[in-house]
């Protein structure tokens, strides 16, 4: 059959669903009515029912569809998949199927090692600050073809991953890309592989404009950009600040939010300022993302333990630190080690000045203290077993004050389902600590 341009070339189809997360399940409820038959297979045993597993018949079954919607965790390089194209099967991705059939004029995709999350978040908020109607879907929420959700009308604003990116080949009317670094290098295989499947999504088919930051490393890739590209600078009015976003960081991802709504609603960036400024209080900011668990005053001795559990790659870490550059930190990282090289982190820990503890967890804990050791042999470092571990040994260690900071620099899947409840876990073990 040729390539489906949409879900309706889907109708009376084989249709192949691999991987049964978030994506997958919802691909299959709104596939059911219409599809001849579904296969669905998982790579993991006992995820749900009726779901074949990869390794036990899925992948034969697989084969005998017309076409697999591939599911953002599947990594798009694997023998099996690569396999299914070369006997004849159409991979593709659900999220690239809803692209085809959406108004793209009315969507916005962004993408980045690190702060997608954060500008998702802000350009819904700026836009509902407008008035207008705004959606923050995509990995920011639920899947824009889960069929509970209404994307007719409106803005839909979608956080897209690097998995994601490599399965588009059409590009929304406006793609904005946040930072850049080290990220996901098991599923990518290189790092220049990685910054490769991560703007891959500039040069998707469609005309469109492409927002990144104007800094050096945007300028570097210049010639893998794709769209009408514009480098926007920094935010200098502090914008930041006043929706309780820390770190310098924060005014970039304000500016890029702040030029994304005036490209898609018309409206000046001095107003669409003025207006988020006066409704500050109603954005909250993301959970996991730097975000303050609670303090404790002893003896005019504050802790502050922070909650950066969204951080899984280095470069977010690194940009959390230098949030706190002046101040003692207890640093707790670590987690699956998908091999990313933590030399740059490690760096950003062996420079700084105020007294440093960090407390290494998993496999890519292991890796990072190894390499921060080969850097600062004195500088206080332990390798724990439990997130409760970890947090006792911060708080003897800041006895006369600091942050413990919860930044992994890793994903959370050595131990945790996801990042979530990884993050519920430092929290339940804050709230644990007696006087």
């Amino acid at each position: 059959m040729p390539r489906p341009t949409g879900f309706a070339d889907l109708a009376g189809r084989r249709v192949g669903i691999f991987g049964y997360g978030v994506e997958g399940r919802a691909a299959e409820a709104l596939l059911r009515p219409t599809a001849g038959s579904l296969v669905i297979v998982d790579d993991v045993e006992d995820a749900g029912a009726g779901v074949l597993v990869t390794s036990r018949g899925g992948l034969e079954a697989l084969r005998t569809c017309d076409v697999v919607l591939k599911s953002p965790g599947i990594v798009r390089r694997r023998v099996d998949v690569t396999g299914l194209e070369a006997g004849g099967v159409l991979v593709t991705s659900a999220l690239n199927l809803w692209l085809h059939d959406a108004d793209r004029s009315r969507v916005v995709a962004i993408t980045g090692t690190k702060g997608k999350s954060t500008v998702t978040a802000l350009v819904t908020f700026m836009l509902r600050c407008l008035g207008q109607r705004a959606q923050g879907l995509g990995n920011f929420g639920q899947p824009p073809y889960d069929p509970s959700v209404d994307t007719s009308s409106g803005w839909t604003v979608l956080e897209v991953s690097s998995y994601q990116c490599v399965d588009l080949d059409v590009a929304p009317g406006l793609v904005v890309v946040t930072s850049l670094g080290a990220d996901h290098l098991d599923w990518h295989g290189t790092l220049s592989q990685y910054i490769e499947d991560k703007l891959s999504l500039t040069r998707a088919e469609g005309p469109h404009r492409t927002l990144v930051p104007d800094s050096a490393t945007f300028h570097d890739v210049a010639g893998q950009l794709g769209g009408d590209v514009t480098f926007v600078p920094a935010d200098t009015a502090h914008l930041a600040s006043r929706l309780d976003l820390l770190g310098a960081h924060s005014d970039s991802n304000v500016a890029m939010a702040l030029a994304t709504v005036s490209i898609l609603s018309g409206e000046p960036v001095e107003r669409i300022r003025d207006v988020a400024t006066e409704q500050s209080g109603a954005f909250v900011p993301l959970r996991g993302r730097l975000t303050l668990v609670t303090s404790e005053r002893r003896d005019d001795v504050e802790i502050r333990y922070v909650d950066d559990g969204l951080a899984t790659a280095p470069l977010p870490t690194i940009a959390a630190l230098e949030v706190f550059c002046d101040e003692p930190v207890a640093l707790i990282v670590g987690g699956f080690d998908r091999g990313v090289n933590y030399r740059s982190l490690a760096d950003a820990i062996a420079r700084r000045a105020p007294a440093t503890l960090v407390l290494t967890m998993g496999n890519a804990g292991e890796r990072i203290g190894s390499t921060l050791h080969q850097l600062a042999p004195a500088l206080a470092q332990s390798l724990v077993g439990s997130m409760d571990e970890a947090v006792r040994e911060a708080r003897t260690f800041l006895r006369h004050g600091g942050v413990v900071l919860f930044s992994p620099a890793a994903p959370s899947f050595d131990r945790y389902r996801n990042w979530e409840e990884r993050s519920d876990d430092f929290v339940r073990a804050v709230r644990l600590l007696g006087p």
